[in-house]
């Protein structure tokens, strides 16, 4: 019996990884490993919709396609290990399966706050079951949260929270501004007015050193010595690569896994990464590898991926030019909408406004070494279209000529 491919996460990358594998020709089995006891869903409504109301758990569910009818699931089940030189993985039930190919699909998890205190009403946003847990805390009457990171998922909590009439909403950020790493100045100050108009208050550039409480917490204790109370804690700080099953092999396992420019781990043919978890050089930009945690990416990554994957176990070249997507990300927050295309955080230092106003609707243009290298739109429709007439003109650009901004 041919040994299937294994899909190590049930993710978006998983199941989209699993359904160009059959788009790129492979007939032969393939087994899809998840964590999780739901099929693959959408994670970004988590922080936004559902956790306000306005969309059912249920409804997150991808519907795969009908090529991928006959994929074994294994869902409820961690990978725990790899073998890369026997090609095997090993589960948590204790079965070893064979495989031809591997996809590193696992994704991230969320980065939690190493602080004394209590762990009751500590929240992170990740899982459905994070989702279903914060909910019921953000409902409860007169709810003091406090929100640890000013990057999207907290930026995005922070006004669902509004939404549902927290007394208070409180963010904290070592940095001066919401969201500077992938905004800089410009719209950090403009996000932050926002977000302030409509209640949010902000502890910026200070930390988190304790949480205060008997059995739940109660307050949070900042580096500034302030204290501030808390009924509700999310923890937003980043995420941590699930890259701890593949140690022991050789792959460079630094922040995610890295890739070549097919995203091929550790010179491996028969190994690709997708998704969050990959890192891998985009040569639309320069030759640094990095993780993209954009919506986009896990279904830009398996397309690239299974076609390099599905040539080399046929016996096959692939033909394709290195992977060099143009990342996109959005994210609802109140009222308006942050729309991106390119890459802002690598042009941050030289961002210029395109169109509108700072103070209303606003398309900022991000350049490196003069170049534009990504474009913001901060407001409503007019401004998130204004930005995607920009995305023809990024993805013009040819990558030789990127890569020389390095």
């Amino acid at each position: 019996m041919t040994a299937p491919i294994v899909v190590a996460g049930a993710s978006m990358a998983g199941l989209r990884a699993a359904e160009q594998l059959r788009a790129a020709g492979w007939d032969g089995p393939i087994t899809l490993v998840g964590d999780e006891p739901h099929p693959p869903y959408n994670r970004p409504p988590l922080s936004k919709e559902v956790l306000a109301g306005k969309a059912s758990f249920e409804s997150l569910a991808f519907r795969p396609r009908p090529s991928v009818a006959d994929v074994r699931w294994r869902l409820g089940t961690t990978v725990v290990r790899a073998d890369l030189d026997r090609r095997t993985v090993g589960l948590d039930d204790g079965e070893t399966l064979p495989y031809r190919g591997l996809v590193v699909a696992t994704g991230m998890r969320a980065r939690r706050l190493r602080c004394p205190g209590p762990a009751a009403g500590r929240h992170t946003v990740r899982t459905l079951a994070d989702a279903r847990g914060l909910r019921e805390a953000l409902t409860r009457p007169g709810v003091r949260v406090v929100v640890v990171g000013a990057g999207f998922i907290g930026c995005e909590v922070a006004a669902t929270a509004v939404a549902l009439g927290a007394a208070e909403i409180t963010v904290v950020d070592p940095l001066p501004l919401p969201m500077a790493g992938p905004l800089g100045e410009l719209l950090g100050r403009a996000l932050l007015a926002r977000h302030r108009e409509r209640g949010v208050r902000f502890a910026l550039g200070t930390g988190v050193t304790a949480f205060q409480g008997e059995r739940e917490v109660t307050g949070v204790v900042l580096t500034d010595g302030r204290v501030l109370a808390a009924d509700v804690v999310v923890e937003s700080v980043g995420s941590v690569a699930n890259t701890e099953w593949l140690e022991g092999n050789g792959l460079d396992l630094t922040d995610g896994v890295l890739t070549d420019g097919h995203l091929r781990a550790g010179g491996r043919p028969e190994v690709i990464a997708v998704g969050d978890v990959a890192r891998f050089p985009n040569p639309r930009y320069d030759g640094v590898p990095r993780r993209v945690e954009h919506w986009s990416i896990p279904t830009d990554t398996a397309r690239h991926g299974a076609r390099v994957l599905a040539a080399h176990l046929a016996g096959a070249g692939h033909g394709l030019a290195p992977f060099a997507p143009l990342p996109t990300f959005w994210s609802d927050q109140h009222d308006f909408r942050l729309q991106s295309f390119g890459a802002p955080a690598l042009g941050r230092d030289d961002v210029r406004v395109l169109g509108g106003d700072p103070d209303g609707d606003v398309l900022a243009g991000y350049h490196r070494a003069g170049r534009l290298v990504g474009v913001v739109a901060l407001g409503g429709q007019s401004a998130a279209a204004a930005a995607a007439r920009y995305r023809a003109e990024l993805l013009r650009q040819p990558a030789d000529e990127q890569a020389a901004l390095r």
